[in-house]
């Protein structure tokens, strides 16, 4: 199996999780949305044939991106896209995608999946055509994000056991270079096309990086020798994750030239989720006790967002009215789906089954996540927040 040569930041973030407990582009500010009583919560269903589903991207226009199973003997899993009550079966493999596919605001999907031979490939989805990105000149290619202008970000092999980042717009493949060691991987991007990833250095250490006009920019770190940027706003504000002096790893916040610690909520680690265009950074901390809350991040300050009655929650996004969706502990020790604005924490409910958590929320009041059914099942569903401007 030929696999890009890239820095592992999956690991790293998952290790990350661990600790302190993963976007979508966003638009600028609004007036502030208050939420009524209640939240509709609509079953999204699954393929034909399958009893499962789970969803990895929502945009603006109500569209879920997701993969489910549609043979229960075989457990194979194929990328969806639902919208206004329909769920597509995009004819992808999940066994070959590894859940690696991504959505835009104009229902552009990026996928990398395996090819016979087990070389890794970067494709576009768009209106049932399937456009295969090529690569840097080596075998693989790996797709990690994608903007509103159709510009895809990720990894492409330049030779064995190499891999630069990378930026592909309109059939062509630029390789955004590395900090002056052999592999790179570009993370995520905005509508300006800035790329932010991570990157080995001369000395072999791993270390956040900003591209943009050509040019990329150590980040640096908080005094350990790793870092890592995987969440950028429209303002060219990046949020990732550092170790600290300590040996610790925080979440970070970089403007201007400057990394900003973002601190914890009195425990050794924390880990940010998502960043709108105001600033404001959700994600998960340790507390003092060792428990890990959700938190948010604003003009200095990390606020802790409490939990559903239990010990743990985590907070997965945030949008540009200040609303926040994750998953907490209630007081049976359940994991429930929940919506916090204005310092209230709202239980979102189940689909009748035990657990459900929320993972995206977009600018019209919508929350896409997962719940368990009365059966047992996960199903990917929508809520709809009955919500007022005021």
């Amino acid at each position: 199996m030929k696999r890009l040569a890239l820095i592992p930041v999956g690991a790293l973030l998952c290790a990350a999780c661990e600790e302190a407990a993963a976007p979508a582009d966003l638009i600028l500010s609004r007036p502030s949305l208050i939420l009524a009583a209640e939240a509709r919560i609509t079953d999204l269903g699954t393929l034909p044939g399958g009893t499962l589903s789970f969803p990895l991207a929502l945009n603006n226009r109500g569209q879920v991106l997701g993969f489910g199973d549609t043979d229960v003997g075989t457990f194979r899993t194929h990328a969806f896209l639902w919208e206004q009550g329909t769920m597509a079966d995009l004819g992808l493999d999940e066994d070959d995608l590894g859940s690696r596919v991504h959505l835009n605001q104009r229902g552009q999907v990026v996928a990398t999946f395996e090819d016979g031979t087990g070389a890794e490939h970067a494709v576009l989805w768009q209106d049932g055509t399937f456009t295969d990105l090529g690569t840097l000149g080596g075998c693989c290619t790996v797709a990690e994000a994608i903007n509103v202008r159709a510009q895809i970000v990720g990894g492409s092999e330049t030779a064995p056991d190499e891999g630069h980042a990378m930026l592909w717009h309109n059939g062509t493949m630029i390789d955004l270079g590395t900090l002056g060691g052999p592999s790179g991987n570009g993370l995520a991007l905005n509508a300006r096309g800035q790329v932010v990833g991570s990157s080995q250095t001369a000395s072999g250490e791993s270390h956040a990086f900003l591209w943009q006009r050509g040019a990329m920019t150590d980040l640096g770190t908080l005094g350990g020798p790793f870092s890592v940027a995987f969440l950028i706003n429209e303002r060219g504000q990046v949020a990732g994750i550092s170790e600290t002096a300590s040996g610790d790893r925080h979440a970070f916040l970089w403007q201007d030239g400057t990394m900003t610690d973002l601190g914890t909520l009195g425990g050794l680690s924390s880990f940010p989720t998502a960043i709108n265009n105001q600033g404001q950074v959700v994600g998960g901390s340790r507390t003092a006790s060792g428990e890990s809350h959700a938190f948010l991040w604003q003009d200095g300050t990390m606020a802790d967002l409490g939990t559903l009655g239990g010990a743990a929650s985590q907070a997965s996004a945030v949008n540009e009215h200040r609303q926040v969706v994750g998953a907490s502990q209630t007081a049976s020790g359940q994991s429930h789906a929940f919506f916090w604005q204005r310092g209230t924490m709202t239980d979102l409910g189940t689909l009748g089954g035990v657990e459900s958590d929320a993972r995206f929320i977009n600018e019209r009041g919508q929350v896409a996540g997962t719940s368990q059914t009365t059966s047992g099942e996960l199903h990917a569903v929508l809520w709809v927040l009955a919500a007022r401007v005021p």
